[in-house]
């Protein structure tokens, strides 16, 4: 790898581990950052820029097992002994319940998505839907849409409800929605508090975007060599660093303030999407 792989390569690593997290979608961004930044204009193909977006993910889930370790490990030793936690292997099979519909949709839709979102198209919906759940942020959070804060903690979710969070959380497949976004707008109208809607978001997205770099590195044909492997290896890392402070961000910021900074921002950058589109950037 020469300097500027290794400087894109930080710099996406980056970009991931804080739009991951945060409810502005990582795909806008990523779709922004490929085309001032890209990569292939450094020498990695089409094919392998695609799986290096996707993969470093990867880096970020870690971030949240180290965070969230003693909520989501479900053994515990005392007194030189081991026993269950039954509370969290109780979450866990909510969280994969609510992973069922998103496993599904992915499984027979995913390729069919990427076959028809492409080229200007794709930066045009990614806008539309940064736009829209922007403006659904600041429409919830003025209380426009009435909601009713019932769940106060991840324990209340019921098998129902994780269900169909995991169908609102199928709509993330259409590029610019924002996977943790969608997740949380979901859960607020159904009434969990900000901290749980943001909370059970990060763990959605350990089987969620596990499954989705397992697809991609299954789906890829190329070969690696050393440097895509370096690359890789860089933007997991930076990946999970950022990631680390993006998360702790977010939960202490959620604790005090809505969500409505996030609405803004979304639409900006919805906005500046489309002059790029429009001005022949993209």
């Amino acid at each position: 790898m020469d300097f500027i792989q290794i400087i894109k390569t930080i710099i996406f690593g980056i970009v991931e581990g804080i739009t991951e997290w945060l409810p502005i979608s990582s795909t806008g961004h990523m779709i922004l950052l490929d085309e001032f930044f890209g990569l292939q204009a450094s020498g990695f193909t089409a094919e392998f820029v695609e799986l290096f977006i996707v993969v470093i993910q990867f880096g970020a889930i870690l971030a949240v097992v180290v965070l969230f370790w003693n909520k989501l490990w479900p053994f515990c030793a005392k007194k030189e002994e081991y026993f269950i936690k039954k509370d969290t292997w109780s979450l866990w099979f909510h969280i994969l319940v609510s992973c069922i519909p998103f496993g599904v949709a992915g499984v027979l839709f995913d390729d069919k998505i990427e076959e028809f979102i492409v080229g200007d198209t794709r930066s045009i919906i990614v806008a539309s839907m940064l736009i829209f759940y922007g403006i659904l942020f600041i429409v919830i959070e003025k209380g426009v849409i009435k909601h009713r804060e019932r769940i106060r903690n991840v324990a209340g979710i019921s098998y129902l409800l994780a269900f169909v969070i995991g169908c609102i959380q199928v709509l993330a497949m259409v590029p610019g929605t924002s996977r943790s976004g969608v997740s949380i707008i979901g859960m607020m109208l159904l009434g969990c508090t900000r901290v749980v809607s943001a909370e059970y978001s990060f763990f959605l997205a350990i089987p969620a975007m596990a499954g989705s770099s397992l697809m991609s590195v299954m789906k890829y044909e190329g070969s690696l060599g050393g440097g895509e492997i370096g690359a890789l290896v860089i933007g997991l890392v930076v990946s999970f660093i950022v990631s680390l402070f993006a998360i702790k961000f977010l939960v202490g910021y959620v604790k005090k303030h809505n969500f409505v900074v996030f609405g803004w921002y979304r639409i900006a950058l919805g906005i500046v999407v489309l002059a790029c589109v429009f001005a022949g950037v993209i």
